[in-house]
Order: structure tokens, then sequence, then C-alpha cells
């Protein structure tokens, strides 16, 4: 998921300081309230599609985008799991995803450029915590396996000028290592269904951009614990500045989020009732878009810190990514 567009003549990034602040200040802004679900996880991760690099193509290709992401994070609060209640969840992750897709060459609904996508995650997992079904006796475990398959039959793109205008539908199919019983799985054994909208700007004189991109997942239920996670919104802006450095171009910015559960989770195994939760946060943005005769070879680091979260884990995102376009 990118954006081919990276001719830029860049004398100066002068002016969009203003935008800047208002996308990250309206993330962080949103009202203290609620996106949890079973496991105090869910399919989407903060950094999965905000920036650059994320963009549904606007020129016919191919594209492929490997992607390593690490995660640390905790958990005081009761959390649901496959091995039933558990408190004190401590967990370390490890992912590669193998990723990639097409854009067609015909437009569709007037003028969008389309493409699909589809990734494939494995995953190194080490949890521990508490179990309450033995009276809080520490529990730990390793996995790892295949994840969950991300697929996306809809990418869609419009441009106009600096303006870019996006609809996506990712659909997260249970594909990956699930045991009920066992405190550690790379699968969460049930459906997402994901439409996102978006809209980015892209100054080719300054080198500055700007996204936003709002989506609302929607869960199916888990049928092995008759557990089913709520809905929720999550708001992904990001904000970032083009150089010139060597042969390529350069890219430093932020990326902030906020994720708000807005229904219960429900199913005879929520046994802790509605459940609501909620994570924000705000990170910095490395880039480096390297051309390759026609084609180009980019690479993205980001930190990602949850800075509030509710019923859910806490923790940092490093996210590795490469996309290499031809």
């Amino acid at each position: 998921m990118m954006k081919r567009q990276t001719e830029l003549n860049l004398p100066g990034a002068r002016g969009r300081f203003a935008l800047l602040c208002a996308l990250l200040a309206a993330t962080l802004g949103l009202p203290q309230a609620a996106s949890a679900g079973e496991g105090g996880t869910s399919h989407i991760m903060p950094g999965g599609n905000a920036t650059l690099v994320d963009l549904p193509p606007t020129s016919p290709g191919g594209f492929f985008k490997p992607m390593y992401i690490h995660y640390s994070g905790d958990a005081s609060a009761n959390i649901p799991t496959a091995a039933g209640i558990v408190a004190n969840l401590n967990a370390e992750a490890n992912t590669f995803v193998l990723g990639g897709g097409y854009g067609f060459e015909s437009t569709v609904l007037g003028g969008a450029h389309y493409a699909v996508a589809a990734f494939l995650p494995y995953t190194w997992l080490s949890i521990s915590g508490n179990s309450q079904a033995l009276g809080g006796i520490g529990i730990e475990n390793s996995v790892n396996g295949f994840g969950d398959l991300t697929v996306v039959p809809v990418m869609l793109a419009w441009k106009s000028d600096e303006w870019q205008y996006d609809f996506l539908m990712p659909v997260y199919a249970p594909t990956g290592s699930y045991q009920t019983g066992r405190l550690g799985n790379t699968g969460l054994n049930f459906w997402t269904f994901d439409p996102i909208v978006g809209a980015a700007y892209s100054n080719a004189k300054s080198g500055f951009t700007a996204a936003a991109h709002l989506g609302y997942a929607i869960n199916t239920e888990n049928n092995a614990t008759q557990y089913k996670s709520g809905n929720y919104l999550h708001l992904d802006t990001a904000v970032q500045q083009i150089i010139p450095l060597g042969s390529g171009l350069a890219n430093i910015g932020a990326e902030a989020w906020y994720f708000e559960q807005v229904s219960c989770d429900s199913g005879a195994g929520a046994t802790l009732g509605c459940f609501k939760g909620r994570t924000a946060g705000i990170g910095p943005v490395l880039g480096y878009i390297q051309p390759i005769g026609k084609e180009k070879l980019i690479f993205e680091f980001k930190w990602l810190p949850e800075l509030e979260t509710k019923n859910r884990m806490k923790g940092d995102y490093l996210w590795l990514k490469m996309v290499y376009t031809f």
C-alpha cells in the first residue's frame, strides 16, 4: 500500500507547520472513551496504515512490501484470553510480514486508481501472566506461527492536484495458529472487516506531506470461546517532510493515532461485561526513497509508544517497512 508519486522539487517547506500541529492535536485530543476486545488486542494496530508508504498506489504496476514489527507491552488489569481471565500480562512479539499488491491501469468510479493487496504475518510470541482460574498462579508460554491473513480486495485512490482521496477494505481472515486454553496465540480466530476512508496532501515543491485515515473495524465472534469483540473506530494521522539526501529523498515526521471501541464485547464468553478499551499515542517516523531507474526502493522506520490505554496491553511498537515498486 503505497504512493508512487515521489518526484519532488524541494526549495523549502514553509507554511505547513500549522497543518502538522492541527492533525496531531486533533488525533490526540479525542475524548477519553474506549479499543480492547478479547486478548486485550485486535487485528488493527498502530502504524499499519498511516504514512507515505501505506497510501494506495496511483500508478499501474506491482509492489512488494515486507515488514518487521516488534511489540513489547504489559497490562495490569484482568484480560480475557484463550486461557481464561489473566492479570498482569506481559508480552513480547516479533513479526515478519510478507506482502505486496498490484495497481491496475484502468480507472473506475470517476477516475479512481484500483489496486489489490495481501499480507501474511509470521510471529514469535512470548507471554506470561497470572491465571484467575488457577488462583493467581503465574503461567507463561512461547509460541510461533503464521498469523491471520490480511486481504485487501479494494484499494481506491482518487488524485486531484496535491490531494489524494482513498478508500480501502482490508479483510482479516482467521488463518493463524489458535488453540483454546493456550495463553499465547498468533491468530485471533475471528474475522475483521475494516472499511477505511482517508485523504493525503502532498506538496511537490515544499516536500510537505500529511495524511489522515479513519476506519471502522467490524469483528465477528470467536466460535472457540463464544466471545465477540466490540467494533471500534480508529484514526491514524501522519505528517512528513521530504528533503533531498544523497541520490534519493529522506523524510522525517510523526505519526499519531487514536483507537476507540464503540460497541461492547458480547457473547457467552464475555464474562467481564462490556469491556470497552482504547489506545492512543504518537511517535517519530524516518524514511528514505531511493529511485532505481523507473522503479523505487523505499524504507521506513518508526517508533510508536502507546501513551494512553484502557483494557488492553500498553507498550511500544517498532516498525521497519520496505517497499519496492516495479
